[in-house]
């Protein structure tokens, strides 16, 4: 037989590894939003610690927390795109979006915990607090965390081009995932929640003197964001950890390869390489053995399986 040397002869049979969801608008937006979240961080740090406004100095550390997470949610994006094609990543670098998204999590779950700490601490010793000051300072954090919302809102909730390599039939309207983008949006929801309930916290502290109503909403805001991380480390986790794909659709297409009685599944691997593509890597033994491209033709519309490699075994009579 006569030997490959050119390596054109090869594309045929070569695998594409660009998983990566390319969301160049919400990469930029992401960019503003850090830049009016730090401006505000440092704004809010100082009047809290001035005006001796916990719930808004816990906000203010919380805008810190979340302007290092964008930071990484940035990174996410350009080291993705970055190493792409690069031979170094086995499946490409579909998941860089995914970790962003998780350490995000981290971090938010993290700025909970101080939170807590922090008004639990202020619950038992009361601070006099310059309620005038530090309510301006929290309405207008407030403003910034509405706009950076709205920065992030489109992109959050819409699907953005990605680099596809399977087939369109299951994936026509299907919404794409992007975590990073969506930690992201979690951290401004969570900047804009503690900005409100620090707002509240203020006005009844000032008109009807509760003051520990400030260190209460600090406690309620961590609570609500612990719920937040939770949530997202629950959706990311599962992807970074390799997680099967749901046992009905691989039932369906362990079916689809038994559907000649001679053939049979004898070992079926299904994992994400991205937030929405799966590689499966399946061992079919027959007695009868077909190419393994007549195998792959009977997979032809289950589109979610992105990259697929099929083994091909001879099961002999002894």
């Amino acid at each position: 037989m006569e030997k490959l040397v050119n390596t054109q002869s090869l594309a045929a049979w070569k695998h594409k590894h660009d998983f990566v969801s390319l969301n160049h608008s919400g990469e930029r937006r992401t960019y503003y939003v850090l830049c009016l979240t730090f401006v505000m961080m440092v704004a809010e740090i100082v009047a809290g610690t001035v005006f001796g406004s916990m719930a808004l100095l816990a906000d203010g550390w919380h805008m810190g927390t979340h302007a290092a997470a964008f930071m990484i949610t940035i990174f996410a994006y350009r080291y993705a795109r970055k190493h792409a094609n690069s031979d170094g990543f086995s499946f490409g670098t579909g998941k860089v979006s995914v970790l962003g998204g998780f350490t995000s999590a981290v971090a938010l779950g993290l700025v909970a915990l101080v939170m807590m700490v922090e008004s639990l601490q202020r619950l038992w010793s009361p601070e006099a607090i310059q309620f005038n000051e530090a309510i301006a300072v929290a309405v207008l954090g407030l403003i910034i965390n509405i706009v950076s919302v709205f920065l992030l809102k489109d992109d959050h909730h819409h699907d953005h081009s990605h680099h596809h390599h399977g087939h369109a039939s299951d994936h026509q309207g299907e919404h794409h995932h992007d975590h990073n983008l969506k930690a992201a949006y979690f951290h401004v929801m969570a900047d804009a929640l503690t900005s409100l309930l620090a707002i509240v916290a203020l006005i009844f502290g000032k008109y009807l003197g509760w003051n520990w109503l400030d260190a209460l909403m600090g406690i309620v805001g961590a609570v609500i964001i612990t719920r937040w991380a939770y949530g997202l480390m629950k959706q990311t986790g599962p992807i970074l950890l390799d997680q099967s794909i749901d046992d009905d659709y691989r039932q369906k297409i362990i079916s689809q390869l038994e559907i000649d009685n001679d053939d049979r599944v004898s070992d079926i691997h299904i994992w994400k390489v991205s937030a929405d593509h799966y590689a499966a890597m399946i061992s079919v033994v027959s007695a009868k053995p077909k190419l393994a491209e007549e195998y792959k033709q009977l997979l032809a519309n289950f589109a979610k399986i992105s990259h697929l490699t099929i083994e091909v075994n001879e099961c002999r009579s002894t």
